[in-house]
């Protein structure tokens, strides 16, 4: 008899703030930082919750990316994402609540593996269906643009 996975599970992180900039994450068995920089008040011990959230993007991209390639027979080999991001900081500076902040994610894929140009297209659209991080910032009103190109 075959096991059936939960399609719905609880994730669970637990944050402590260590000062007014600093917060400590811990998920699973791991504690990363989030900061702030020195010039805005921080101890730059890690990154910002902004950049932790385009982080988080480019994780997402490149396991799902795996993934799908697998799924596919499409060799990728390994995934480089770099990604340049229109932020509108009237927000995140009280200046005025901002309904869409992260306006524009630009994101370049480069793979090193064999695959052409027509299989990448083939394994962004792909990705695109399946990442919750783009989907996330894609459903939240930011303008999401992939470009995936071998290395």
């Amino acid at each position: 008899m075959a096991i059936r996975m939960k399609t719905t599970v609880t994730l669970r992180a637990r944050g402590t703030g260590i000062s007014h900039s600093r917060s400590d994450i811990a998920v699973r068995d791991l504690t990363v930082a989030i900061d702030e920089p020195t010039e805005r008040g921080g101890t730059n011990a890690g990154p910002t919750p902004t950049d932790t959230a385009l982080g988080a993007l480019i994780g997402c991209t490149n396991v799902i990316g795996h993934k799908c390639a697998e799924k596919l027979g499409i060799d990728v080999g390994a995934i480089t994402v770099e990604i340049a991001c229109d932020f509108d900081r009237r927000g995140v500076t009280l200046a005025e609540e901002i309904d869409v902040p992260f306006v524009a994610i630009r994101q370049e894929v480069t793979c090193t593996g064999s695959a052409s140009d027509a299989d990448l297209q083939r394994l962004g659209a792909e990705v695109a269906r399946y990442c919750p991080l783009s989907k996330l910032f894609e459903q939240a009103g930011t303008r999401l643009e992939t470009v995936w190109r071998k290395g």
